[in-house]
């Protein structure tokens, strides 16, 4: 699979030192540059893309693999505001959820929204996969399992920060939260914004438990809308083996 992101502004502008403009357009035609490349290597047609915002005129034979053996990935756009989403239900053979998402924002927001992506295409849902980043929370005591719920408040708490995925925050009645987030984020205030995000928020956000519990809620949170599930995964037992106790968990409750 291959997964394209779009960034958000202040990284794009002051980590990257690139100029930000128009993401879900940009993203749009940057899948159709990348499919117009692959069909020149698959076919050795000439390269004649020509765009709004990106041109591809030249693939010289030095620097054509030639067809993929293996076929070309499917192309996953990550999405968090409605417009992002759309372009992936477009023009995307998948989609990834950010981990800052509930499952009412994905019925709400989420699935309408790729929904006009499809019919824009003229496309299916059958033609198509949700994959579901999902925040999971394990331990095997009390003790660590809430040193792993406040790992995850701490990048809950930076994700709140950040403008672009307010959208999400406005949806569970937290928007207030932003603005004061955004302001100690900019101080380093780090530990203090990790206290403004609640154990109501946390949960309706992220599942936490031992590795049972949490394959059994994972499951019960994303079967209704997800193809795939992503794990963002605080995983506070130490052992190894906890993963693979939480992966037999997720396979049995698919099951059940």
């Amino acid at each position: 699979m291959l997964g394209l992101g779009s960034q958000v502004k202040a990284h794009i502008e002051k980590r990257f030192s690139m100029p930000w403009s128009r993401p879900a357009a940009r993203m749009r035609e940057f899948v159709s540059a990348i499919r117009a490349i692959w069909r020149a290597w698959e076919t050795g047609e000439k390269l004649e893309f020509r765009g709004e915002l990106y041109t591809h005129t030249l693939m010289t034979p030095a620097f054509s693999p030639g067809p993929n053996p293996f076929g070309n990935p499917p192309i996953f756009v990550a999405g968090v505001g409605p417009k992002m989403i759309e372009v992936a239900g477009e023009v995307g053979d998948g989609l990834y959820i950010h981990p800052l998402n509930t499952p009412s924002f994905v019925t709400d927001v989420v699935l309408p929204s790729v929904e006009r992506g499809f019919a824009i295409a003229g496309r299916k849902r059958s033609d198509f996969q949700i994959s579901c980043q999902t925040i999971v929370m394990v331990g095997e005591s009390d003790e660590q399992i809430q040193t792993a719920r406040n790992k995850a408040k701490g990048q809950l708490s930076f994700y709140g920060s950040t403008p672009a995925y307010l959208v999400v925050l406005d949806h569970m009645g937290k928007g207030h939260l932003h603005p004061e987030l955004n302001r100690l984020s900019k101080q380093g205030k780090w530990f203090e914004m990790m206290g403004l995000i609640s154990d109501d928020m946390l949960d309706a956000i992220g599942v936490s438990g031992t590795p049972a519990q949490v394959g059994a809620q994972v499951v019960a949170r994303n079967r209704g809308f997800a193809d795939r599930t992503m794990l963002t995964m605080y995983n506070e037992t130490g052992d190894a083996e906890a993963v693979a106790d939480l992966l037999r968990a997720i396979r049995a409750a698919e099951r059940s």
